[in-house]
């Protein structure tokens, strides 16, 4: 009878801890208006990446593809499909950045200023500018 007990309450913690793990809410992205001025790589993408993705152990040269330092940034979205310039939010680069893929980018969150800027640059054809 105790064994059955012990059985019980084991069974009520563990139903417990699975229904508190499968709650999950889904972010709420922020309004913000779009972006209409001209977007450069260089000036406004390069430095989203140098303050959030290329630092060491992340996406540098040697980390974590794709290869995001400035020297190699472009080169490495384009020739690996990160980009959809048919198609600007069903890019890798933007999905990552919207929160759609598993670990959010930048991984301390998704940023709506980020993932407007970069949703702009792709929509604007992805230049190298």
């Amino acid at each position: 009878m105790k064994k059955i007990k012990n059985i019980i309450r084991l069974l009520g913690v563990l139903l417990v801890i699975l229904s508190l793990s499968g709650c999950y809410y889904d972010d709420i992205l922020e309004d913000v208006e779009p972006i209409e001025d001209d977007i450069s790589f260089e000036s406004d993408i390069i430095s989203i990446f140098d303050a959030s993705c290329n630092m060491t152990g992340c996406h540098n040269s040697g980390g974590t593809a794709p290869d995001l330092t400035p020297p190699n940034a472009f080169n490495s979205l384009i020739s690996n499909g990160y980009i959809d310039i048919n198609n600007p939010v069903n890019s890798e680069l933007y999905l990552w950045v919207s929160g759609q893929k598993n670990t959010p980018m930048p991984v301390s969150g998704t940023d709506a200023t980020i993932r407007n800027t970069i949703l702009a640059w792709i929509e604007q054809g992805a230049l190298n500018n």
